[in-house]
């Protein structure tokens, strides 16, 4: 049995779910997201509830089953109140300006870096041009952006400069030492 799979998802208001066969759609204002559960799992809705059973009491079947409830989970919460990462930018003229659709990155290379924000994505970044705020309603669409902005300057140990997450610690190493 999924410990997970178990708790229904609440629907808040304003949120519509619909299940037809194996196609899980999630509807808020002008957002749409499906989930397929590629026939894995059974869901209905009941009330303001999303109850998910499982098809036989197989291991992979039990795993189906809690996976398909979180996946479901944070479709809603993306729904609702969307998720949001923050990076650190540390270094001598290392900066991060949004300009339109592109994220300009300066991070000590010879050119500057232009990465283009995909749709359903907002990237805000403060004055200094230090911390950029990754916001959006899809999870996974999130942390992948995040982490391939982090992947173009990933920070280095011995000064901490590079790109890092703001909750992030870089454990520092000692440099040589001189005579």
């Amino acid at each position: 049995m999924s410990r997970i799979g178990k708790k229904p998802v609440s629907i808040p208001a304003g949120v519509e779910v619909k299940v037809d066969g194996n196609i899980i759609t999630f509807k808020k204002d002008k957002l749409t997201k499906e989930l397929d559960t590629k026939g894995n799992v059974a869901a209905e809705v009941k009330g303001s509830f999303l109850n998910f059973t499982a098809k036989d009491d197989s291991r992979q079947s039990s795993a189906f089953w809690g996976t398909y409830r979180a996946l479901s989970n944070n479709i809603i919460i993306g729904l609702t109140t969307g998720y949001e990462k923050n990076l650190e930018i540390n270094g001598v003229g290392y900066k991060a300006m949004v300009k339109g659709k592109i994220l300009e990155l300066k991070l000590g290379f010879s050119h500057d870096i232009n990465f283009d924000i995909p749709e359903g994505i907002t990237i805000v970044g403060d004055k200094s041009g230090t911390k950029l705020s990754i916001k959006g309603a899809d999870k996974q669409q999130v942390g992948q952006i995040t982490a391939e902005i982090r992947s173009f300057r990933p920070p280095e140990p011995y000064k901490g400069k590079g790109v890092k997450y703001s909750d992030e610690t870089i454990i520092r190493k000692a440099g040589k030492t001189g005579k």
